[in-house]
């Protein structure tokens, strides 16, 4: 079966204003329409011509981003038959952002992080939005955080290099950042803040997690403070944005049995 076209991209993305290739742009296109299913496993997906048309560029910009694709298992290309669905991709929407404080503190199952770097005498990257009293230095740790083989997470935790004596090397491997820094001995946590944003992999990020250049990502802030106001923790994530999924409870704003007129 021949898939059709899905929303043209003209309109919704301006290809000559962005920075990105536009074959690149394409791509990101394409590979989401076949992770949602509008472009489901065996369809026939249209020509290049057709796309061409669509999208408004040249055949030859049509052919690179397909191309990513081939390379990447997702299509099949075939002379005189066309290109195929071949995998719609694995199931990863699996790495849940947690939005409470018992769930932030709990391991991934099955997760395995991998300690990039250690630096002691830095300084975490601080705006005009983070809270808290900055400690005289930190700890600098870059850490990967893999599973079943796939890179799923970068993160940078800054540390109160005061804190640092204190931890063991096995927690380092095991224990995401607010689940090491709250076990440790004598820390009282007095505040602990969360903030998402979603934004595009660089060259570096998508080296580092094993993903296209431009792919979607999500960049996870964490803060920790002592009791007394001290900024004891900072972890700057990124997560694929393939794999990430964020779950929020909502409050209704009135007890069961109540609703406003």
């Amino acid at each position: 079966m021949k898939s059709s076209p899905a929303a043209g991209l003209r309109g919704v993305v301006d290809l000559n204003r962005s920075a990105v290739p536009r074959y690149l742009q394409l791509a990101t296109l394409f590979r989401s329409r076949i992770h949602s299913g509008a472009w489901r496993a065996g369809d026939q997906i249209p020509t290049v011509e057709e796309l061409s048309a669509e999208c408004g560029v040249a055949r030859a910009t049509i052919r690179q981003a397909l191309g990513q694709l081939e390379d990447e298992g997702l299509i099949e290309r075939f002379r005189a038959k066309g290109t195929f669905v071949r995998s719609q991709g694995p199931n990863r929407l699996w790495c849940e952002v947690e939005t409470d404080w018992s769930g932030l503190l709990r391991s991934r199952e099955g997760a395995e992080i991998e300690i990039l770097s250690s630096q002691g005498g830095a300084m975490p990257p601080l705006t005009s939005a983070d809270i808290g009293q900055p400690a005289s230095g930190y700890r600098h740790l870059r850490r990967r955080h893999w599973r079943d083989g796939q890179p799923f997470l970068l993160a940078d935790v800054y540390l109160d290099e005061r804190l640092w004596p204190k931890v063991k090397a096995h927690d380092l491997r095991t224990r995401t950042a607010l689940n090491l820094v709250a076990s440790l001995p004598g820390v009282k946590i007095g505040d602990a803040r969360q903030t998402l944003t979603i934004g595009m992999a660089d060259v570096e990020v998508a080296e580092q997690l094993k993903m296209p250049l431009n792919a979607p990502v999500a960049h996870v802030r964490r803060v920790a403070l002592e009791q007394d106001g001290r900024l004891i923790l900072v972890a700057d994530g990124i997560y694929r944005g393939d794999v990430v999924r964020i779950d929020i409870k909502l409050s209704t704003g009135h007890s069961a049995g109540h609703s406003s007129g």
